[in-house]
């Protein structure tokens, strides 16, 4: 797939989600589809797995937008690079946000198979979304990671 049509189906999976849009974002993901987002500890797989954590997610971050300012490609990989802004809400994360908009940073891999998205690792800076949203990276690491965040 030439670098073209990678950066295409990222920036409609983008907009998609930019518009919380979940059967949007589906229908530019393989059925195999791998969603890590490292910040968050989460990893899945598949459709109804992304369909599920991204549910999640938008229940978390209503207002998300994200904006891909540049990419690279090689060898049938995408690197883009942007800002994401969104809004933490509710309780999933143990704490209680201030209500403000983050804005982060993010670098975002892909990975495509039979013209679909079948690989994103979406990765930004836990501590700064907790900074901006006014709540302790201690606490939410803890609330996602249990003991494991103890020993990080």
């Amino acid at each position: 797939m030439d670098g073209g049509r990678m950066f295409e189906l990222a920036e409609r999976l983008a907009v998609a989600k930019s518009r919380q849009d979940v059967p949007a974002a589906l229908e530019v993901l393989h059925p195999d589809m791998v969603l890590e987002t490292p910040a968050f500890g989460t990893r899945v797989q598949g459709l109804a797995e992304n369909e599920r954590i991204l549910t999640r997610f938008f229940k978390s971050f209503p207002d998300y937008q994200i904006v891909l300012d540049g990419h690279a490609c090689s060898d049938g990989t995408l690197v883009c690079w942007g800002t994401a802004r969104m809004t933490m809400t509710g309780d999933r994360f143990g704490v209680v946000p201030n209500g403000r908009r983050a804005e982060l940073p993010v670098f975002i891999t892909f990975a495509f198979r039979d013209d679909r998205i079948a690989h994103e690792r979406f990765v930004f800076d836990l501590s700064e979304l907790c900074a901006q949203s006014g709540v302790s990276t201690d606490a939410v690491r803890r609330k996602l990671f249990g003991d494991a965040a103890q020993a990080a």
